[in-house]
């Protein structure tokens, strides 16, 4: 298996509430999900989808409300940049769990809640490299 995640798909209550959260954050939707019942977002060499928790749930076998031990990461190029996404997430509807603060490992960070409770955690961590097209680096 290579060493390549290329999708991640989270499990809603509200596609459409979902959607339009992730859409206030200046994403856009890749496809049609009104008629395909699953939201798509093209990322930097990956997608993201949003799907009903409980056909999640079935297509992969386990229980809707299942907690996962699970924080995506959106990694920006300074403290500034932490701060400035986790107000454009809050005036979108996010819940900020977290305010940006140094890390104890160097670094600042700080952790928003979508509407259905995924951890988003906005990082910078100096150690790493941000390109021009906005993949992470870790050298």
């Amino acid at each position: 298996m290579e060493q390549r995640l290329s999708l991640i798909t989270l499990g809603v209550d509200d596609l459409a509430r979902s959607c339009a959260f992730y859409e206030a954050l200046g994403w856009r939707a890749g496809n049609d999900w009104q008629v395909q019942g699953v939201c798509f977002f093209q990322g930097v060499g990956m997608v993201l989808a949003l799907w009903d928790r409980h056909e999640l749930a079935q297509d992969s076998g386990t229980r809707a409300n299942d907690p996962g031990a699970v924080t995506l990461a959106h990694n920006v190029g300074s403290p500034d940049q932490v701060d400035d996404v986790l107000a454009e997430a809050g005036a979108a509807g996010a819940r900020i769990h977290r305010t940006g603060a140094p890390t104890p490992w160097g670094g600042y960070s700080g952790v928003f809640l979508d509407p259905d409770g995924h951890a988003w955690e906005i990082a910078h961590n100096p150690f790493w490299r941000i390109a021009d097209d906005g993949s992470t680096n870790l050298q």
